[in-house]
C-alpha cells in the first residue's frame, strides 16, 4: 500500500529554547492537523488509496564531551557522551515545562539542541484532544468492521509499546539507537492525558503543579467551598477553581462568573484546581479507596511532571497513645499493599524527603500553634503501612504481628502506593494522615462519632496540606527535584 504523509519539516538546531518550543508546536500542530483532515475525509466516505501516516516531533541533543557539569544538578544536562532524544506531545500545553528543559540543556551544555520530525506515529486517536467521533456515514453499524477499516488505514494506539521501562529503568536500546531525553515518550504521554479526563473529569489543562490525593469527599467539600470563598473575595494569586465538566469560576478581580456544566454523574476520581499564572496552584483528587486506584492515578498524573504530590487522608491509628484526630507524619512505608511489586521491587526503599518532611512539619506547628515538645502532643512521625485488605483487623494474628515488627504507628491502603510511584517517576512525595480509628483498641468508626471527627479535623487537616505546599512553591526547583530521586544515568528532562 502507498503510505501518505505530509512533506518533511527538515531538522533545525535551535539555540533559543522558546524559538524551538515554537518550531515543536509547528511540527505538532501540522501534523495533527494533517491527520484530523484524512480521517473526517475518510469518515465521510472519501477514498484513501493508502495508509495515512504522520509522526511527533522529537528533540534531540548530540554531545561527545565527558567534561564533568556541575555536581549539584539533579536535571538538565545527559549523563554521558552520544545522542539524547525525545518523542514530545502537546507542546501547547507543556510549553513551560518543554522551555525550561531545553533552556537548561543548551545552557549546561554550550551546544544548541534539534528539532525534527521522529519516527514515532501518531495515532489518529491522539490527533483530537478529547475522543474521536466514528461516524456511521462508515457504511456500516458493525463496530469491529469500522475498527478493521479505520486500522487498515490509520495508526492507532500501540498499547505494547506504552511501557514504563525508561522510568523503571529496564529499558534495553538496540545497538546505535539515542538514548532517551525523558521519562516517557509521546505515545505514553498522550495516553496518559485522555485517562486523566476520562478518571477526574477535566481536561489535562486545568492542572496544576502542586498536587494533594485524598481518600475522603469531605476533603473535596472543604477544598471546593475554600476556593469559591478566594475566588468570590477576589483574592490575589489564584485566576480560577476548575471541577468536574470543566466547570470554571473565574476569580472576582477578573470580573467572576462561572463558565461550562456539571456532569450528570461524577467521574470515578474527581479532581479540583485552583488555578494560578504558570500552572502554580494546587490541584485535589479524590482518589477514593485502596492502593490500585492510588497506582492507577499517579500512573497518569505522573506524566505532566509536578513538582510534588501529597497524600492527605485518614487512616487507622496503631498505638494506644493516639487519639482520633492526631496526625500522622510518615517517613517511612510497609509495603503491602502489593500494586507496585513488580515495577519497584520492594528491596528498593522509598525514603523521606526532607524538603517535603520539613515543609509538612512546619506547617502543622503553624496551623496548630504548636512547637517543639509540644507538637508530639498531636503528630506523630513513623512508619505507615499501607495493605490491599480493607478487612486486616479481622484478618488473624499474623498480620498484628508484622504490624508489630515494623514499628508502623499508622495504617491505610493508599499512601505507599503514592509515595512509591513519586519515587519511581522522580516526584517529589509525602505523607500527612489524620487518625480517624483504632481499630486494635476498641474504637471503630461509628456514625456519630465519625461526624464529630470530620467536623472537627478536616478542615484543619485539608489547611496543613495547602500551607506545606504554599512553603515548597518557595523552593526552587533544582531543590525540590532533588538528585536523591535520580538513578545512575538518568535522562536530562526533570
Amino acid at each position: 500500500m502507498t503510505l501518505e504523509t505530509p512533506p518533511l519539516i527538515a531538522t533545525q538546531a535551535f539555540t533559543d529554547a522558546a524559538a524551538a518550543v515554537d518550531r515543536l508546536e509547528q511540527i505538532y500542530q501540522r501534523n495533527t492537523k494533517f491527520l484530523r483532515d484524512r480521517f473526517e475525509a475518510y469518515t465521510h466516505g472519501g477514498a484513501i488509496p493508502g495508509r495515512v501516516r504522520a509522526c511527533y516531533p522529537f528533540v534531540r541533543i548530540t554531545t561527545s564531551s565527558h567534561a564533568r557539569l556541575d555536581s549539584r544538578l539533579a536535571y538538565g544536562f545527559v549523563a554521558r557522551p552520544g545522542v539524547h532524544e525525545t518523542s514530545v506531545t502537546r507542546p501547547d500545553l507543556f510549553r513551560n515545562y518543554y522551555t525550561e528543559q531545553i533552556r537548561l540543556l543548551i545552557d549546561n551544555h554550550g551546544i544548541p539542541v534539534e528539532i525534527g520530525e521522529s519516527s514515532e506515529p501518531i495515532p489518529i486517536h491522539f490527533a483530537y484532544r478529547r475522543d474521536i467521533n466514528i461516524d456511521a456515514s462508515l457504511g456500516t453499524n458493525d463496530d469491529q468492521v469500522m475498527t478493521r477499516l479505520l486500522r487498515d488505514v490509520f495508526d492507532t494506539p500501540d498499547l505494547a509499546a506504552m511501557d514504563d521501562a525508561i522510568a523503571d529503568g529496564t529499558l534495553v536500546l538496540p545497538p546505535d539507537s539515542p538514548e532517551p531525553l525523558a521519562l516517557f515518550r509521546a505515545q505514553r504521554v498522550d495516553y496518559s492525558l485522555r485517562r486523566l479526563y476520562h478518571y477526574t473529569g477535566t481536561d489535562p489543562d486545568h492542572f496544576q503543579n502542586f498536587v494533594i490525593f485524598t481518600n475522603y469527599q469531605f476533603y473535596v467539600d472543604a477544598f471546593a467551598q475554600m476556593c469559591r470563598q478566594r475566588l468570590a473575595a477576589g483574592e490575589i494569586g489564584p485566576e480560577a477553581f476548575v471541577e468536574p465538566g470543566n466547570v470554571i469560576t473565574r476569580n472576582a478581580r477578573a470580573g467572576g462568573g462561572t463558565t461550562g456544566t456539571a456532569p450528570a454523574r461524577m467521574p470515578q476520581m474527581p479532581a479540583l484546581h485552583l488555578v494560578e499564572p504558570r500552572d502554580r496552584g494546587i490541584t485535589l483528587i479524590n482518589i477514593g479507596t485502596g492502593p490500585s486506584n492510588a497506582r492507577n492515578i499517579t500512573d497518569h498524573v505522573a506524566v505532566l511532571r509536578p513538582h510534588a504530590w501529597l497524600m492527605v487522608g485518614h487512616c487507622a491509628g496503631l498505638r494506644n497513645t493516639q487519639r482520633l484526630g492526631d496526625y500522622v507524619l510518615a517517613h517511612g512505608y510497609v509495603r503491602e499493599d502489593h500494586v507496585l511489586d513488580r515495577e519497584l521491587p520492594l528491596f528498593v526503599p522509598v525514603p523521606a524527603l526532607a524538603e517535603i518532611q520539613v515543609a509538612l512539619e512546619q506547617a502543622v506547628g503553624e496551623i496548630t500553634g504548636l512547637t517543639g515538645f509540644e507538637l508530639k502532643r498531636l503528630m506523630r512521625t513513623g512508619t505507615v503501612a499501607s495493605v490491599d485488605n480493607r478487612n486486616w483487623e479481622i484478618s488473624g494474628p499474623s498480620v498484628i504481628q508484622r504490624l508489630s515488627q515494623s514499628r508502623a504507628v499508622a495504617l491505610d491502603m493508599e499512601s505507599a502506593a503514592i509515595a512509591a510511584n513519586g519515587y519511581r517517576f522522580r516526584v517529589p512525595y509525602g505523607t500527612l494522615l489524620c487518625v480517624s480509628d483504632k481499630p486494635l483498641h476498641g474504637e471503630i468508626k461509628l456514625a456519630g462519632m465519625a461526624s464529630e471527627f470530620y467536623r472537627q479535623r478536616v478542615g484543619q487537616h485539608l489547611e496543613i496540606g495547602l500551607r506545606a505546599l504554599e512553603r515548597l512553591k518557595l523552593q526552587e526547583s533544582e531543590r525540590l527535584h532533588s538528585r536523591k530521586l535520580r538513578s545512575f544515568a538518568e535522562v536530562a528532562f526533570q
